[in-house]
């Protein structure tokens, strides 16, 4: 079993490595969060969520980075971000420019035979890319505020609607596993094996000059 300290520390370890290899980043901070995991005995089979990232996030040095991602039994993190940026990789929801109130939604489903987790991203409503990837069976579920390089500026408050989380068995134990930094939202659940949210919140957060 794996405790939901190990679970956020792999999150954020993995997203460190996957995002700070493709853009070059060394300095990487994390704000508020909404997190879930990491399951008892069983896994997700399932997650979607629909991000309004809301006002365009301040700041004009290189990079900010919103994302739902979802953790795994092999220590990889299956993620899409939202990803507002000054250098030539700047890019929010698919490689389009944000528009303000603009919504980006992330489903991802696992398949028992193959082993992969298929996952796609819509921007209003348009699926704007897919990619299915074999990184282990996924134990946890969150959101974050990714500050990366030199980033300094206000995360404004956004949103997640309609977040749903379904695992292959039951866990009576994973609604316990909730964490909330800066975030609102009622998880429920009827079988202790769907778990839904209406609206997460996320409040605005204010990232200073790196150290």
């Amino acid at each position: 079993m794996v405790n939901r300290n190990l679970l956020l520390g792999a999150l954020a370890a993995a997203a460190t490595g996957a995002i700070a290899q493709d853009s070059g980043s060394e300095n990487i901070r994390f704000g508020n969060a909404f997190s879930l995991g990491a399951t008892t005995n069983t896994y997700i089979i399932e997650a979607e969520t629909t991000l309004y990232p809301g006002k365009t996030q301040s700041g004009d040095t290189p990079r900010l980075a919103l994302w739902p991602g979802m953790g795994t039994d092999e220590s990889q993190l299956i993620q899409a971000i939202v990803l507002a940026s000054s250098d030539a990789q700047g890019a929010e929801c698919g490689g389009k420019p944000h528009v303000n109130g603009e919504w980006c939604a992330f489903a991802n489903k696992y398949d028992e035979a193959s082993g992969n987790t298929t996952q796609t991203v819509s921007v209003e409503g348009k699926i704007s890319s897919t990619l299915s990837t074999k990184s282990g069976k996924a134990i946890g579920f969150g959101t974050a505020e990714e500050a990366q390089n030199e980033f300094k500026g206000v995360v404004y408050e956004h949103s997640y609607i309609n977040t749903t989380v379904v695992l292959a068995a039951a866990d009576a134990h994973f609604a316990s596993t909730l964490g909330k930094t800066g975030a609102t939202g009622n998880l429920v659940t009827k079988d202790n094996k769907t778990f839904k949210v209406d609206k997460i919140t996320i409040a605005e957060y204010s990232f200073p000059a790196s150290a």
